[in-house]
């Protein structure tokens, strides 16, 4: 018997909460989540105890699908039960998402509805639930974690995309060779977006990566390119290729020009591009990123003993490999309301921090960090009448960054080539960067 259900975000929200037998109380999500994240070891058990409840639960495309019972039914009855919602809901949807679910919430209420009557399952037959569901599935694009279409090289922006600020490549495609000048160029750039969570106790909780292949083309009358990709990339959670490291994404996707004749042999794509830029591939991966994350925090927030201080100290360590580096960090911390001064001591003098009353928090602006490097900042915050409520306001630490020639799905260009000699073959460059969507880190 289900006492409730639950849908949760990587983050903790709230997505889905559904009360069967009138017992439970909104209180249990948040006792769920606090012990999931209090859990030092690597895989979290499927069943947990609360004082006399049972949690069972899967997780999923990083969202936690949560049964809470207070009878000794069996485990396996409600991981069965629970993967089959997980099932019906991308049977609907389409696809599976924090965004899928909260553009279908009003769905999912009506399927749980149908699925569990006080508590006892009645069906999850897709056959049967189809005469009942009156609620229309609103249909995500693929990839809906982030919009990639708008996203470009270290920030800079055109008017339908952003692109690569480099001088070649931010300069207009010119119709014509004489206004182009002498100077045929394509760019290959290769662009990831990062998507983290960690847990107070160190522990990974969320990790996705969305990345595209970007061309950007100033060569008129351009024959079809070959270009190869890592020769051991693998599609999907059972594929293997290779003898090498192999490279893992979820999912992809191909422009229509490209053709793929050569892809699943050789992992080559072909295309003939006209001038102008062209997203050739989008990828996906999903909880389970090859690399060492870029970033580890370490944090410690304590009370000055006999006054009205609280004093912050931030350890940033970067865990690129050394040849790599980050540029454009920022950390956004939230501090206590209250906060009337700030002072600080920082471990380089080319790093900025400042308070911001108008956002309460603190921002700490690192321009340029190499990978191994440490960095540390102590700041001490004056907070009148500073009580132990003032700690737990204290965070999480949110992060941007930019990571040049650094892919953290360890996806690589082989080559880019033509097939025949070109009299005028033109400058080909490929380029990689990794920006910070969401990474955050709770303290």
């Amino acid at each position: 018997m289900i006492s409730q259900i639950f849908i949760l975000s990587a983050k903790g929200d709230h997505l889905i909460y559904k009360d069967y037998r009138g017992d439970g109380s909104r209180d249990l999500v948040d006792a769920f989540y606090k012990k999931i994240t209090s859990l030092t070891a690597d895989q979290e058990p499927v069943v947990m105890m609360h004082e006399e409840l049972h949690f069972v639960h899967v997780r999923q495309s990083g969202l936690y699908f949560v049964a809470c019972t207070p009878f000794n039914d069996s485990p396996f009855t409600l991981i069965e039960f629970l993967n089959r919602l997980v099932a019906l809901i991308r049977d609907y949807c389409g696809s599976l998402s924090e965004k899928t679910v909260s553009l279908n919430f009003a769905l999912i209420y009506e399927l749980l509805d149908e699925m569990v009557d006080y508590g006892y399952i009645q069906t999850t037959s897709t056959d049967i639930l189809k005469n009942f569901i009156q609620t229309e599935a609103v249909i995500t694009k693929p990839f809906s974690l982030f919009d990639l279409s708008s996203v470009g090289l270290f920030g800079a922006e055109t008017q339908q995309s952003k692109v690569a600020p480099s001088t070649a490549a931010s300069r207009p495609v010119l119709s014509s060779r004489h206004e182009q000048g002498l100077k045929n160029e394509i760019f290959l750039d290769v662009i990831e977006r990062l998507m983290v969570v960690i847990g107070s106790n160190g522990s990974l909780m969320k990790a996705d990566i969305q990345g595209e292949l970007r061309l950007k083309n100033f060569f008129q009358n351009c024959p079809e390119m070959r270009i190869g990709l890592t020769e051991e990339l693998c599609i999907g959670k059972s594929e293997l290729r290779g003898y090498g490291a192999a490279v893992r994404i979820d999912e992809c996707r191909f422009h229509e020009s490209v053709k793929l004749d050569e892809f699943e042999s050789h992992r080559i794509l072909k295309v003939n591009p006209s001038q102008g830029e062209l997203t050739l591939m989008q990828y996906q991966v999903s909880d389970d990123i090859p690399s060492a994350l870029p970033f580890h925090l370490f944090p410690t927030v304590e009370r000055d003993s006999g006054s009205n201080r609280l004093r912050i100290y931030l350890k940033l360590r970067c865990d690129l490999s050394p040849k790599n580096q980050a540029v454009n960090v920022h950390l956004h911390l939230p501090v206590p309301k209250g906060v009337i001064s700030l002072s600080q001591e920082l471990s380089s003098p080319d790093q900025v921090a400042e308070l911001q009353p108008s956002t309460r928090s603190v921002q700490w602006v690192i321009p340029r960090m190499a990978g191994g490097s440490q960095l540390s900042a102590l700041f001490k915050l004056e907070i009148p009448h500073l009580g132990s409520a003032a700690l737990l306001e204290t965070g999480p630490v949110s992060m941007s960054f930019e990571l040049p020639m650094h892919t953290c799905s360890g996806l690589q260009i082989r080559f880019l080539r033509f097939p025949t000699v070109q009299p005028s073959a033109p400058h080909r460059w490929v380029r990689y960067v990794t920006h910070s969507d969401s990474y955050t880190i709770r303290i």
